[in-house]
């Protein structure tokens, strides 16, 4: 008994520190803490409190749809005032005058605000992979990737029309007459070069890049991400939730109104951009009127050289018109083909019909081989004509032949239509039958 009890307190003692964290000195006890996190630091009611991770990361979606939805709003602003600017200068006001830098600083800070939005944007989204992933140290989620695409996107929202600060045109007073100057495709004053000209076009252009924030508004505001049937029956059959999934289910629902919409706008946006770059050269595309044809039958890749672009910019707007008109088509042939396709019961149905109609003329052909064979007998008993004899032989040849090809294609349809039964319920049918069969076997009452 001594033996065990001193085995006893020996397992529960290891290296002075027992089972339950405290250590023993000279009988005293002393309680052992093992911190979770760093010396120092505090965790946050997301980092420490399991119990409302659920709660923390509804709140961090919807924070996340709604820095999104105005990060779009933002950048559309943007793009709006750059286009209001574009088409209001030189002809309302002149190049350099306090509208000009009025409508240029609200470009910017139209820049600046869409920034921090996205910086908060993905500080949520952050926040959301330490939530997800029970993790304490936020810089755990900033992998190489991450970086790499917050940086892409800062680059991109920061890109704006610049070359006014530069060197502004300030000799034009504000109630002076504007210039009738249609030369420049920008509003810019006559002291810039045509370099400058160049890259205040390409900086203007590539504003247009800002609306790939469409693609994460319809995702984050889409009923496939919001709801919980989809995403939980998606996780049970490795289901990325992506906006390829969403735009795929877009197509599916709403083919014809998704396409429409963005053939639409394309077609617009398209068409302004070839008039930026074109009316600085004085041509015929340089009018709405003619740029919007220009893309039309580039689009829908008919070219009937009537009109063509004079610029580099514009053929490069051309080039791409054409690219993203054969995608579209592509798109609406297969939406088309899809719309115009039978489903299976109409299918069930139309092929039930001809192969009752194939099977009339199979018996109209069947009676015609009977009936020449008959007269083609009776011209051989009587052996006077031989012309009547040879007649009913070609036809007795041509009867056999549409008998023949009226069979085959009986047998076509029916194989197509065996193809179309559903193997799923087949199967279910089979693995029913020997079930019920393997219980009758094994029951003690045969007549079951």
């Amino acid at each position: 008994m001594e033996m065990t009890a001193r085995l006893a307190h020996l397992d529960t003692k290891v290296d002075g520190r027992n089972c339950d964290g405290f250590v023993n000195h000279n009988g005293e006890t002393t309680e052992i803490r093992v911190p979770l996190s760093h010396t120092g630091k505090r965790l946050s009611p997301i980092e420490g409190g399991n119990l409302y991770r659920l709660r923390d990361r509804k709140f961090l979606l919807e924070d996340k749809k709604r820095l999104c939805a105005w990060a779009l709003g933002t950048a559309l602003l943007g793009i709006l005032l750059m286009v209001l600017h574009a088409e209001l200068c030189p002809v309302v006001y002149q190049p350099g005058s306090i509208y000009a830098l009025s409508i240029n600083g609200l470009i910017s800070f139209s820049t600046g605000c869409l920034l921090i939005l996205i910086i908060a944007f993905h500080y949520k989204d952050i926040r959301l992979f330490i939530i997800d992933h029970n993790q304490v140290d936020w810089r755990i989620a900033m992998t190489s990737n991450r970086v790499l695409g917050i940086s892409l996107e800062l680059i991109v929202c920061a890109i704006h029309p610049v070359a006014i600060y530069l060197r502004p045109d300030m000799g034009g007073r504000l109630g002076g007459k504007p210039e009738q100057n249609s030369s420049t495709p920008l509003c810019l004053s006559s002291s810039h070069k045509e370099v400058m000209l160049d890259v205040e076009l390409l900086l203007s252009a590539l504003m247009f890049l800002r609306l790939y924030l469409v693609h994460r508004a319809v995702l984050l505001h889409s009923k496939v991400l919001l709801s919980a049937s989809y995403r939980s029956i998606g996780s049970l059959n490795n289901i990325n939730f992506s906006f390829r999934f969403v735009l795929k289910v877009l197509m599916n629902k709403y083919p014809a109104r998704t396409l429409l919409v963005f053939i639409m706008f394309f077609w617009l946006s398209a068409a302004w951009m070839l008039r930026l770059c074109e009316r600085q050269k004085q041509v015929e595309t340089g009018g709405m009127d003619t740029a919007l044809w220009l893309i039309a039958i580039t689009f829908l890749t008919v070219g009937y050289g009537d009109v063509s672009p004079h610029t580099s910019c514009g053929k490069l707007v051309c080039l791409f018109t054409g690219v993203m008109g054969v995608a579209c088509t592509a798109m609406l042939v297969a939406v088309m083909t899809k719309k115009l396709a039978l489903n299976k019961g109409e299918k069930h149905v139309h092929f039930f019909m001809m192969d009752i109609q194939i099977s009339k003329r199979i018996r109209h052909a069947a009676a015609d081989v009977l009936r020449e064979c008959w007269l083609l007998h009776r011209t051989t008993q009587t052996k006077d004509n031989s012309g009547e004899h040879r007649h009913h032989q070609r036809c007795l040849l041509e009867a056999i032949r549409v008998f023949r090809h009226l069979r085959l294609k009986q047998r076509k349809i029916r194989d197509y239509a065996s193809e179309m039964v559903d193997l799923s319920k087949v199967s279910q049918d089979i693995h029913r039958t020997g079930l019920f069969t393997l219980i009758k076997r094994h029951s003690p009452n045969p007549d079951i």
